[in-house]
């Protein structure tokens, strides 16, 4: 489903569900990454990650800069680019531990939201020890957790519209939000794909 698509059909349902739907699409498709396996795949992991910040929150933040409700319109854009940005961020992360072949929509689902919707994601990871194994779910559970993660999202989305009314100070804390919340996805990752 194209990104216009997801935002048409997510203006005709629930925030919630809308945001379910949107989740599962990301989680869905992994991009491909034309990173390699590094030597060092934690300092090319950090060097990924402020790169992607930065793009989610200069993304965000200019986005957060359209006044008023012209500014709640760009909430769901906003979310979906961010998300764009941090799902190639997983799976770049992923390609720098040589773990590209083993990256799923779980693990990609349990690296986007562990940090913000983490009750909803606590069924798809286990911690061993220093490691985090991520289980292959069947259909039906990775729905219970995409709504999950739907609604604990909206409440998350609410603040964002909130922020549209003050451009200029909205923009900076949306933006910097994004930043901030993008270094947790790669956090998330880094922890995944450490052996």
């Amino acid at each position: 489903m194209s990104d216009k698509n997801l935002v048409v059909s997510a203006l005709g349902s629930s925030a919630a569900e809308a945001l379910a739907t949107v989740a599962l699409d990301i989680a869905g498709r992994i991009p491909s990454s034309e990173q390699q396996t590094a030597t060092q795949p934690l300092l090319a992991a950090q060097a990924l990650t402020r790169t992607a910040a930065n793009k989610a929150a200069m993304t965000s933040g200019t986005l957060a800069l359209a006044p008023g409700p012209f500014g709640l319109l760009t909430v769901l854009p906003d979310l979906l680019a961010v998300w764009r940005i941090q799902s190639q961020l997983v799976s770049d992360i992923a390609a720098v531990y040589g773990q590209s072949a083993s990256l799923s929509k779980e693990h990609m689902l349990f690296c986007l939201f562990k940090h913000s919707a983490a009750q909803a994601v606590r069924d798809l990871a286990v911690r061993a020890g220093d490691r985090w194994l991520v289980r292959k779910v069947s259909g039906a559970l990775v729905q219970n957790i995409a709504k999950r993660i739907g609604v604990r999202l909206s409440q998350k989305v609410l603040g964002n519209g909130a922020a549209r009314f003050f451009p200029l100070l909205g923009a900076v804390g949306v933006g910097g939000y994004a930043y901030y919340d993008t270094t947790k996805v790669a956090a998330s990752a880094i922890a995944l794909f450490e052996t």
